[in-house]
C-alpha cells in the first residue's frame, strides 16, 4: 500500500477495492465491472494476502456456480427445473404485454422471455421496465401444468448499493487535497494516475462529466481504442449504451403508443457508441432531441421533463492535422447527415480524443479505488440533488465573445468539474481558472467546427475568452488548430456566386507565426457552391406491369417504398393473411413499411376460413402488435369474413392492387437455399400489379 492507499482505506473502510483483483477476473469474464466490484467488496474486503487469494476463489466459484454465460443458457434452465429453484446473476428486463394483460420478466442470458414476476419488484426498481438491470435474482421451477409459464422469480437483489450517505463522502472529501482526490477518481476507473499527464488526467475526469451533471451535451471523437465506450457501458448501472442502429424518438423520449417515457426518462446518461452509424428515420426525432439537448424537455402530446445527460462517441478517419488545416472538413466530420448546426451547438464540450492514450495494460492501477458501484452512487446523488450552476456562475467572468450557449456549456462544464473534485467546499483560484479553460476550450472547438461549415459569420466569434482573478482577460485556443488558418479563419461559400471560392473576412484570433502549416492536398481542396439548377427528382409515375414466373428481383420493398413518401397511415386489404408463411410474409411488409417511411398506423383487413386455426393466427398477428408497439406504430386488425379484394391504400393517395396480395413469393427449393431470407432473390408466382393515385 502507498501512502494514497492507506488514506483511502482509512476514510473509506469498506468502500474500496483493490483493482487490480478486478482485471485479474476482469480478462476471463464477460461481466461488467460493477458486478465484478460487488463480488469482490464481498468477499476481498481485507489487504491480507491469503484472505484476499481465499476470497477471488470465493468470487470466481460464484461466477462458475452463479453467473449463466449466453451459450449456457439451457444448462442454467435445466438446473431450475431439476433443483426446483437457483439463485443466477444476469440482466433482467420486464416487459408488458398487452395480449396477456401482464408483465413478463426476461433474462439475457437465461434466455428466457416469459418469466413471471411479482409486481413489487418492478415497481421498486423503475429501470426494469426500461433498459433492465443487472441483479442477484432467484429463479423457481414452476410444476403447475395449467400454468403457460415454467419459471418464475422467487428473489431479486439489484446489484448496486442499498443506501448512499452524501454527507459521510463529502466529509472524506475534505480530508484530501484536490490532487490526492483526482488520483482517487481516476484509480477507480482502474487508472493509474502517476503514469498520465496532468491534461491527460483532466481528460479522463471530463468523460465523467455527463454522470454528474443534468442535460450535460457531451461528444469525444478520436482513433479507435481509447477505452471512449467504457464509462458509459460498464462504470456506472445508471448509464446505457446504444450501439449504432436506428434512433427512434419512441425508444429515446416518448411511445405514444404506450404512453410512456423513452430512455431519457429512465438513465441519468443515454450514451451514442460509434454515433457516424445513427440511422434517424424521420426528422421529427432531430427536433425533439434539439429541444430536449437545450432545455431537458419536451413535448409530444404531453410535455416531458428529464435530466439526462446526452453522450456521443465516434470515431474520425482523418488525422487530426489534416482536417484542421482542411478547407473541406471538420471535426464534425463522422456525424450523421442529420446532425445539423442547431444539434452541434448544444454541444457544452468537445473532448479531444485524440489525445487519450489508447487502451493498455501499462496505465492500469495496482492499488486501490472506490468500489464502482459506490462512486457511481455518488455522481447520481449529485446529478439528482446537488447544483453547482449558481456557484459558478457568481464567480466565473467571460469575455465579450462568449455568446448564449458558449455560456450555459461552459458553465455547466465547470459545475460538472466541481461535482467530481469539489463535491463539498469551493476550490481555490488556481484550481476554479483551471476548469474554466478547460471549460472554454471544449466549447470553442465545438464553435470553431461550426463557424468553418457556416457560410456566415453567425459563429465567427470563435475567441472566446474568461478573465482571470487578476483581472487579465485570457483567450484560450484549442491545441490542435491553433496554427490552422483553414480554421482560424476559415474560406466561405459565397451563396450568390457562379461556382467560385469567394473569402469573407471574419475577426479572428491572430495567429502565431511559427513557420509553414501542414501541407496536404486537403488544404488546397477549394469550395464550390452547389448547381442550383441541378436536374429535379423525378415525378412518381403511375405502373402497370406483370411479375412472370420465376422471375426475381422484386421485394415488398422494391414495388411500395417509392410510394410512401409523407404517408402517416397505411391500409391493408388481403384474405390470405392467416397461415405462417403468409403471417410471415406480412411481417416483411411490416419492416419494408417502416424502414423507408414515417408510417405511424398500420391497418390490417384479413379473413379466415373453416380449417384456419383461428387461435394461432392470433397469437402470432399479436405479437406482431406488440413488437410494432415498442416502435411506436399502431397495428389495427380487424377480420372481413367476406371479403375478396387484394389492395393496399396509402394515405398520400396511392393504391397498389397485386393480384395475388402479399403471397406471390415462391417456396424456396430448400431452406437452405439463396432467396430463403433475401426476398430480392426469391422466385415469384406470375401475378399483376396496378400502382395509381385516388384521383
Amino acid at each position: 500500500m502507498d501512502n494514497t492507499d492507506k488514506k483511502i482505506n482509512t476514510l473509506f473502510d469498506g468502500k474500496v477495492v483493490r483493482k487490480d483483483l478486478v482485471h485479474r477476473i476482469k480478462k476471463g469474464t464477460n461481466v461488467p465491472t460493477f458486478v465484478l466490484e460487488f463480488l469482490l467488496a464481498r468477499y476481498c474486503a481485507s489487504d491480507d494476502e491469503a484472505e484476499i487469494q481465499a476470497g477471488m476463489e470465493a468470487v470466481l466459484d460464484t461466477l462458475n456456480d452463479n453467473y449463466v454465460r449466453p451459450n449456457e443458457a439451457n444448462k442454467a434452465q435445466s438446473k431450475v427445473a431439476t433443483k426446483g429453484k437457483y439463485r443466477f446473476i444476469d440482466k433482467v428486463h420486464v416487459n408488458y404485454v398487452e395480449k396477456n394483460r401482464r408483465h413478463w420478466a426476461a433474462l439475457e442470458n437465461f434466455d428466457s422471455r416469459k418469466v413471471a414476476i411479482s409486481e413489487k419488484f418492478y415497481r421498486d426498481n423503475d429501470r426494469l421496465l426500461q433498459g433492465g438491470l443487472w441483479a442477484e435474482v432467484t429463479i423457481a421451477y414452476n410444476d403447475i401444468e395449467d400454468d403457460d409459464y415454467a419459471f418464475y422469480i422467487e428473489d431479486f437483489r439489484p446489484i448496486q448499493l442499498s443506501r448512499f450517505n452524501f454527507d459521510q463522502y463529502c466529509e472524506g472529501r475534505q480530508a484530501c487535497s484536490r490532487d490526492e482526490w483526482m488520483s482517487f477518481i481516476l484509480r477507480s476507473v482502474g487508472l493509474e494516475p502517476g503514469k498520465l499527464s496532468h491534461r491527460v488526467k483532466m481528460h479522463f475526469i471530463a468523460r465523467l462529466l455527463p454522470l454528474v451533471e443534468p442535460n450535460f451535451n457531451f461528444i469525444e471523437l478520436g482513433p479507435r481504442g481509447t477505452g471512449k465506450s467504457y464509462f458509459f457501458s460498464e462504470f456506472s448501472p445508471y448509464s446505457t449504451l446504444i450501439s449504432g442502429g436506428q434512433a427512434t424518438k419512441a425508444t429515446l423520449f416518448y411511445n405514444n403508443q404506450r404512453k410512456k417515457i423513452g430512455l431519457v426518462g429512465f438513465w441519468d446518461t443515454v450514451a451514442f457508441d460509434e454515433v457516424g452509424g445513427i440511422k434517424v428515420k424521420d426528422h421529427d426525432t432531430i427536433q425533439i432531441m434539439k429541444d430536449f439537448m437545450a432545455n431537458g424537455r419536451f413535448s409530444r402530446g404531453v410535455e416531458v421533463i428529464a435530466d439526462a445527460s446526452m453522450a456521443f462517441v465516434g470515431n474520425l478517419d482523418l488525422s487530426v492535422d489534416q482536417i484542421v488545416n482542411s478547407e473541406v472538413f471538420d471535426l464534425f466530420q463522422p456525424l450523421p447527415k442529420e446532425f445539423d448546426l442547431a444539434v452541434m451547438d448544444r454541444f457544452a464540450c468537445y473532448l479531444p480524443g485524440w489525445e487519450m492514450p489508447k487502451n493498455s495494460s501499462e496505465f492500469l492501477t495496482d492499488n486501490y479505488g472506490f468500489i464502482t458501484d459506490y462512486l457511481a452512487e455518488a455522481f447520481h446523488y449529485q446529478l439528482k440533488h446537488t447544483n453547482r450552476y449558481e456557484d459558478v456562475s457568481k464567480r466565473i467572468r467571460l469575455g465579450k465573445a462568449v455568446e448564449g450557449r458558449d455560456e450555459k456549456g461552459i458553465k455547466k462544464t465547470v459545475a460538472a468539474f466541481l461535482k467530481i473534485l469539489h463535491p463539498s467546499g469551493s476550490p481555490s483560484d488556481e484550481e476554479f481558472e483551471e476548469y474554466v479553460a478547460y471549460a472554454v476550450e471544449a466549447r470553442r472547438r465545438v464553435k470553431e467546427q461550426m463557424n468553418k461549415r457556416k457560410s456566415d459569420d453567425e459563429f465567427a466569434k470563435i475567441n472566446l475568452s474568461y478573465i482571470n482573478a487578476n483581472g487579465q482577460e485570457i483567450i484560450v485556443y484549442c491545441p490542435e488548430s491553433r496554427l490552422a488558418p483553414a480554421t482560424q479563419d476559415p474560406v466561405r461559400r459565397d451563396i450568390h456566386g457562379d461556382d467560385e471560392t469567394v473569402v469573407i473576412e471574419t475577426p479572428v484570433a491572430e495567429i502565431p507565426d511559427k513557420g509553414s502549416v501542414f501541407d496536404d492536398v486537403l488544404n488546397k481542396t477549394s469550395v464550390t457552391t452547389e448547381n442550383v439548377n441541378a436536374e429535379p427528382e423525378a415525378q412518381l409515375q403511375e405502373q402497370h406491369f406483370t411479375i412472370h414466373y420465376g422471375a426475381t428481383g422484386y421485394s415488398y420493398e422494391s414495388i411500395i417504398s417509392p410510394y410512401l413518401e409523407g404517408a402517416k397511415s397505411i391500409e391493408i386489404e388481403d384474405p390470405y393473411i392467416r397461415l405462417t408463411h403468409q403471417i410471415q410474409n406480412f411481417v416483411r411488409f411490416c419492416e419494408a413499411v417502416i424502414k423507408t417511411s414515417t408510417i405511424k398506423k398500420i391497418r390490417l383487413i384479413t379473413s379466415y376460413d373453416d380449417d384456419t386455426d383461428v387461435k394461432d393466427m392470433s397469437d402470432k398477428l399479436g405479437e406482431l402488435k406488440q413488437s410494432l408497439l415498442e416502435m411506436d406504430i399502431e397495428l389495427d386488425l380487424k377480420v372481413n369474413e367476406h371479403m375478396h379484394d387484394r389492395e393496399i391504400r396509402i394515405d398520400n393517395g396511392w393504391i397498389i392492387k397485386i393480384g395475388r396480395g402479399l403471397d406471390f413469393f415462391q417456396k424456396p427449393d430448400s431452406w437452405f437455399s439463396v432467396g430463403t431470407n433475401d426476398l430480392v432473390l426469391r422466385k415469384c408466382l406470375e401475378t399483376k400489379i396496378d400502382i395509381f393515385k385516388n384521383r
